[in-house]
């Protein structure tokens, strides 16, 4: 699932992709809000922290399973 993250006085978002459902995420976005800083953990292991009064917004993606291939459409060319 993807996670954007802004934060306040930055042109660019933070994006993540998070193997967490979206009441886990959600969960985690509101335990870091509440305290210090937002810390999450991406698929690949990786943590982003960021301090709670510098975010903007958090906008969580729908929970989709991954699509493999090039999902061409039609038979081969």
């Amino acid at each position: 699932m993807e996670v954007k993250i802004g934060v306040q006085n930055v042109t660019r978002e933070i994006v993540l992709e998070s193997a967490q459902s979206a009441d886990e995420v959600a969960r985690a976005v509101a335990d870091g809000l509440s305290g210090q800083s937002l810390d999450l953990t991406d698929d690949k292991g990786r943590r982003v922290l960021v301090p709670a009064s510098a975010v903007a917004y958090v906008e969580i993606g729908a929970e989709e399973s991954r699509r493999v291939g090039f999902g061409g459409v039609g038979g081969v060319v």
